[in-house]
C-alpha cells in the first residue's frame, strides 16, 4: 500500500474517501489487512503528512480507527475521547485536519457497549468525568421508545442512546463550526457517522447523518 501524497489525496472525492474506509473495515473483518511496510510510511511521512479521513471515536481500547478501517501511518487523523463527544478543542482539530491538510470525510464513530454511555444512562458522577457524561445525557434523553429499564442493565437502551449521540455529533459538528459547514455544503468534503460492533468488527454507517454534496446539507439545515 503506498504512502499517500498530496496529489494522492487531491484525487480522493469525499465519495471516495468512504468507499476506502468501507474496503479497509472489509479488511479487517475479514482479516486480510493490506502487508505494509510503517517504517517506511513513517519515513515517507516525515516531511508532511496527507490523511484523506478524520474519525472521530471513543478511547475505547478496542475500537483503534486504523485497526479498524485497516488504514496505515498517515492514512487519517485519528480523534478519540469517552463517547465519541465534541467539543471546541475536537472542532478545531478537524477544522486543521479538513480545511487545512486536506481530508475529505468525517467520520463520527460509536461503538457497541460504550462504557460512557452507559454511564451517562446511569447518571454517573465522578470527578471530571461528569461533565463529560453531561454531553451525553441529551442522547439518553432522546431515546423515548422505552419507558422502563432505561439504564446500563439494559443492552437494547444503551445501543439505542449510543447511535443517538453518534447523530447528535454528526449534527453538532455541522452547527457548531461554520468553517466544516461550509466545506461540507460546497462538496469538498463529506461526514457520516457509524457505529462499530465489538464483537464482530464491523462498522455500520448510518445513512440518515451521510451529507456528501450541497443539496443534502442544505435539506439537514432546513430540518
Amino acid at each position: 500500500m503506498k504512502t499517500l501524497t498530496k496529489e494522492m489525496q487531491a484525487a480522493i472525492t469525499p465519495p471516495m474517501a468512504l468507499e476506502l474506509l468501507k474496503e479497509g473495515n472489509k479488511r479487517f473483518v475479514n482479516n486480510l489487512k493490506v502487508n505494509r511496510n510503517l517504517l517506511q510510511q513513517a519515513n515517507e511521512t516525515s516531511d508532511g503528512q496527507h490523511p484523506f479521513a478524520v474519525i472521530l471515536s471513543c478511547i475505547d481500547s478496542r475500537t483503534s480507527a486504523e485497526l479498524i478501517f485497516d488504514q496505515g501511518l498517515g492514512d487519517i487523523f485519528s480523534v478519540r475521547i469517552a463517547g465519541n463527544i465534541v467539543n471546541e478543542d475536537i472542532l478545531g482539530s478537524m477544522e486543521f485536519g479538513c480545511k487545512v491538510a486536506g481530508a475529505k470525510i468525517i467520520v463520527v464513530l460509536g461503538h457497541s457497549k460504550c462504557g460512557a454511555v452507559k454511564g451517562a444512562c446511569d447518571h454517573v458522577e465522578m470527578g471530571h468525568l461528569t461533565t463529560l457524561l453531561t454531553k451525553i445525557r441529551p442522547a439518553v434523553e432522546d431515546e423515548n421508545t422505552t419507558s422502563e429499564n432505561r439504564h446500563s442493565n439494559n443492552p437494547e437502551f444503551v445501543e439505542k442512546v449510543a447511535a443517538i449521540n453518534v447523530k447528535r455529533t454528526v449534527r453538532a459538528i455541522m452547527e457548531r463550526s461554520p468553517i466544516l459547514a461550509e466545506l461540507i455544503k460546497s462538496g469538498q468534503i463529506g461526514i457520516v457517522g457509524g457505529m462499530h460492533e465489538i464483537s464482530s468488527g464491523r462498522v455500520h454507517f448510518f445513512p440518515d447523518t451521510l451529507v456528501l454534496n450541497s443539496a443534502v446539507a442544505e435539506a439537514m439545515e432546513k430540518a
